[in-house]
């Protein structure tokens, strides 16, 4: 499952929304594979940009190692250009794996609502360029070879969290 959608859209609450749901099915926080946690195992530091590169090849590993394991994998991270998609979609092709990709389609107004709660704010100029990104992603999705593409927006995500139906 990947997640794609602008900072402070709510990716990576709605991830661990889904886990806690489904603790009953055995659905734990190693899961989840967060970009962010990753710059952080880098540099201890997961606001710091300047490491991209090194997070990106950690994340794309332990993704994949994870599917070579065959265990159900959250992708959360931006995955708003073409190439972090495609890397993602080539991942689970090879390892034969289910791909849905949850956009989250929330508003500018509401991201920098939350990006002023967080601990960690991107601020303004990146959540604008994040938005920019969406709309394109939109566009291009279409053309990307997704079993299957869920639109998540501030009205219909805490019931798409809560149906969540996946075959561990």
């Amino acid at each position: 499952m990947v997640l794609c959608g602008p900072a402070g859209s709510g990716k990576s609450t709605f991830a661990q929304q889904v886990i806690d749901r489904h603790k009953d099915r055995g659905f734990q926080t190693t899961m989840i594979v967060s970009s962010d946690a990753c710059r952080a195992l880098v540099c201890d530091d997961e606001a710091n940009q300047q490491v991209n590169r090194d997070t990106f090849d950690l994340f794309y590993y332990i993704i994949g190692k994870r599917m070579y394991q065959r265990r159900f994998t959250i992708a959360d991270s931006t995955a708003l250009l073409p190439n972090a998609r495609r890397h993602l979609l080539d991942l689970a092709e090879r390892h034969h794996y289910s791909k849905h990709l949850l956009i989250f389609n929330v508003s500018f107004e509401t991201c920098m609502q939350r990006d002023l709660q967080r601990k960690r704010r991107v601020g303004e100029q990146v959540i604008a360029y994040h938005i920019g990104l969406l709309k394109q992603t939109l566009l291009d999705v279409q053309g990307e070879n997704w079993d299957a593409v869920s639109l998540l927006n501030e009205q219909n995500m805490e019931a798409m969290e809560a149906n969540v139906d996946i075959s561990l």
